[in-house]
């Protein structure tokens, strides 16, 4: 009888029938060990080796990746063959470079907007991981500090929650707690304030979500060195700092690792769900010893040319000009120069042995000293200089104080 069946008829059953088991058990590229599918879908099969052209099996939302540390993590989970669904409020167009993260047909844009929860849910109707990088550096008119950190946050944990979302991550801020440190604002940091509230509230709803608190984010197009070096920070050829960053102790982290990070913790959900980790630099410098190590590597002759650090408190025109930039700006303070940002650059990073951080995730982190001759090329005195050519003698590295 079999001997009647086209050879075709019984290749195709034979297939039909491998297929129907693959459903339940799927043989992983990238582990040893089969991976059991909850929801049985052939978005959720693995195709590939590994790569851009691959699928990983991890359908991604994320949330913020027009910003500057979402555009490394679209990148990084692109890389690895992520499915991505990235919202976006405004242009269109201001996300479209982003279509290059992955292959095609890899990298979906959907429109959002923070309040509407319909167009949220339709942003995560299909994933499995959500990722949360939206934050403010400053208040607008149409987003304040709670409205973003807070109502914000709470509102896509819900909404994931609802969805049956596995693996929910929420970005954060370091120096959090219930009491913050005042230096300069009366009642300490409003976004630091306001992240705090956030944390608790993605606890309430989605409980076992994984939050990640960085310290100063450093790389290109960052919101510290940039603000540091820029020449709105400056004032008369002097650097106004909270007790001329002798008392603040800085673990800035690059935005590389960061990224890598996020990575690791969207790959490994059963391990990394519900914990709270710090994404901190491998060394701890002292804030003065950081900006005169940029004054001599972005000025030659720092010593006759370059920037002199001073108190705060006895820099009264620097304080007039933050105040007016901060409230004449018509979109953005102008340089990143606000009392908010003040406030936080003046607060020391404190670590907990108890929280991990991206050692635990297996990242090697990138020491500052390997990369800050590229990255405050920009702001360079002599940028016609070249390193190779060694016309000028090397800057020694900044020291270190020990890590808490």
């Amino acid at each position: 009888m079999a001997a009647l069946i086209p050879r075709c008829i019984l290749h195709a059953a034979k297939k039909q029938t491998t297929c129907i088991a693959a459903v339940a058990v799927q043989k992983c590229y990238y582990s040893s060990q089969p991976r059991i599918i909850k929801d049985p879908t052939t978005a959720s099969l693995k195709r590939g080796t590994g790569g851009r052209s691959s699928f990983n099996g991890i359908v991604c939302t994320l949330f913020g990746a027009t910003g500057f540390v979402g555009r490394y993590v679209c990148n990084r989970l692109g890389k690895i063959g992520t499915q991505l669904i990235l919202p976006y409020r405004g242009d269109m167009y201001d996300c479209m470079p982003l279509k290059l993260c992955g292959d095609l047909g890899q990298i979906l844009f959907h429109p959002f907007h923070l309040r509407d929860e319909e167009s949220i849910r339709k942003c995560i109707k299909y994933s499995n991981v959500v990722i949360n990088l939206i934050g403010r550096d400053y208040e607008t008119k149409n987003f304040t500090f709670h409205e973003v950190h807070v109502e914000g946050a709470r509102r896509l944990a819900r909404l994931c929650k609802e969805a049956n979302v596995e693996h929910f991550i929420h970005m954060s801020a370091l120096n959090l707690g219930d009491n913050i440190e005042s230096h300069i604002l009366d009642g300490g940091s409003q976004f630091l304030r306001t992240k705090w509230e956030g944390e608790k509230a993605v606890r309430e709803e989605f409980p076992e979500a994984t939050i990640i608190r960085p310290s100063d984010i450093w790389g290109q197009e960052d919101r510290f060195l940039r603000v540091i070096n820029g020449t709105m920070r400056q004032n008369f050829g002097t650097l106004p700092l909270w007790e001329k960053g002798e008392k603040t102790e800085k673990q800035p982290v690059a935005v590389y690792d960061v990224a890598r990070g996020i990575t690791a913790i969207a790959k490994d959900p059963k391990n990394t769900a519900g914990k709270t980790y710090q994404f901190v630099g491998p060394k701890r410098y002292k804030l003065s010893e950081l900006i005169d190590w940029f004054v001599r590597l972005r000025i030659r002759d720092a010593e006759q040319f370059g920037l002199k650090r001073i108190n705060l408190k006895y820099a009264p025109l620097f304080k007039i000009k933050v105040t007016l930039n901060e409230t004449f700006s018509l979109a953005y303070p102008i340089g990143g120069l606000q009392w908010e940002y003040l406030e936080r650059e003046s607060l020391s990073d404190k670590i907990s042995k108890e929280l991990p951080t991206l050692e635990d995730l297996g990242i090697q982190l990138t020491t500052m000293e390997s990369r800050m001759n590229w990255e405050l090329k920009p702001y360079r005195q002599d940028y016609h200089y070249m390193q190779s050519l060694s016309e000028f003698d090397p800057i020694p590295d900044p020291p270190t104080v020990p890590t808490h």
